[in-house]
């Protein structure tokens, strides 16, 4: 047994070993795929298409621009940016094949060609050269990598100096009694719904648990000055549901 096999991580409330957690993400997400974009919007009430646009708006699109959006299968980030810098060029890399299909099935996608390519990768090794991209996003996604502090180490490889990196994640409300409320909602509403409309409960409750594990907005940013970046601020949205943070290559 080597060092990487005894080291441990979470999936959900679960340890398990680090080599086997990237494996069961890949299969939550390859399960999840046809249904996921319709399980966000019953999810949030489609209040994460108002988180995404937040993220545009702070993130200013321009022209030119090479954004990389990592763990963006369905192309939901790429298309809001390529709607707003229409002279822009995303690359979307995904671990989950799937995830990337059912980005490219959507109708969006065959008016792109040329602006917009698909890559199955991993956050934490990169398939891209150094100072490749302007722009690094990842939305929902950061969570469930085995070890973040290597995906944002990655992301600032593969920013140019002057780039940008945004993280959409859910975080923790600063109310205790508002985040019991919020818990009630999530642990007894979203499998359920998974099951009912994904036919996948275990899927959905795994997804409810990575979020209760996920650092606070102090703690991340801290984690992405870390990694190098400056000027690092953070936005709660929903009052704490969600957070965008953000850094710079400098």
């Amino acid at each position: 047994m080597n060092d990487d096999e005894r080291r441990q991580t979470h999936f959900g409330f679960r340890d398990v070993a680090e080599d086997e957690k990237a494996g069961l993400v890949h299969g939550v997400f390859s399960r999840v795929a046809s249904k996921y974009d319709v399980m966000n919007d019953l999810m949030s009430v489609g209040v994460h298409r108002l988180w995404k646009t937040a993220m545009m708006d702070w993130l200013a699109p321009r022209n030119s621009q090479r954004l990389l959006d990592v763990a963006g299968g369905t192309g939901d980030i790429a298309f809001r940016f390529l709607d707003r810098a229409p002279g822009g060029h995303v690359t979307v890399c995904d671990m989950t094949e799937s995830m990337l299909v059912e980005g490219r099935q959507r109708a969006e996608a065959g008016r792109l060609e040329g602006r917009l390519d698909w890559v199955t990768g991993d956050a934490m090794a990169l398939p891209f050269a150094d100072a490749s991209f302007d722009r690094y996003t990842i939305s929902f996604g950061i969570r469930n990598v085995t070890r973040i502090p290597q995906a944002l180490s990655e992301a600032f490889r593969v920013l140019k100096p002057g780039g940008r990196l945004m993280v959409l994640e859910f975080s923790q409300l600063p109310v205790p009694a508002m985040q019991w409320a919020y818990d009630r909602y999530s642990f007894n509403v979203i499998p359920p719904l998974g099951q009912l409309v994904a036919g996948d409960r275990d899927s959905y409750q795994y997804l409810v648990e990575s979020i209760r594990r996920f650092p606070d907005q102090e703690t991340f940013a801290g984690m992405i000055r870390d990694a190098g970046f400056d000027r690092v601020q953070f936005r709660n949205l929903s009052m704490g549901i969600a957070a965008l943070h953000s850094g710079w290559k400098l």
